[in-house]
């Protein structure tokens, strides 16, 4: 029998968002609507780590978290392959030499693990939580490109 929902499965119960959101579970994707963890709810996660893809947690709950111990993979971060291949597609046209798929993925891993150890060593140099140390690290990237480059008139 086809479907086009999971709703009323056999041998499943039905749970709200917010008790979606409070399942125990190793990694939390919180993917669909920004705002959708917050300071009321934030304690009651049992993730060890959450993909912040929606933009999902305020900034209550992500200093809640960070408090917890909780990993947090920013927002910022956690949607940054998709534009990461777009920037290696843009390469390969200015070249007019195109990569393998394998290659593209090979790209694509190296400058995200590069990534998220940029904003860990942030994060333990400054003692911050990840958002924060994201942000600072993008805002030192850009002020160091300026500088690098000279500003324009």
């Amino acid at each position: 029998m086809a479907t086009t929902t999971v709703a009323g499965f056999p041998g499943t119960a039905e749970v709200t968002n917010q008790e979606l959101l409070e399942l125990p579970c190793d990694i939390l994707v919180p993917a669909a609507l920004s705002g959708q963890v917050n300071a009321e709810n934030a304690p009651r996660l049992q993730a060890r780590i959450v993909a912040d893809t929606a933009c999902a947690l305020d900034q209550q709950a992500d200093e809640i978290l960070h408090d917890r111990g909780v990993f947090l993979i920013p927002c910022v971060l956690a949607n940054a392959g998709g534009l990461v291949v777009s920037y290696l597609e843009w390469v390969q046209n200015l070249q007019n030499f195109y990569w393998t798929e394998d290659a593209v993925n090979s790209h694509l891993e190296r400058l995200m693990v590069q990534s998220l150890d940029d904003v860990c060593a942030v994060a333990s140099e400054y003692k911050v939580d990840m958002s924060t140390a994201a942000y600072v690290l993008a805002v030192a990237r850009v002020a160091e490109a300026v500088r690098k480059r000279g500003i324009y008139p």
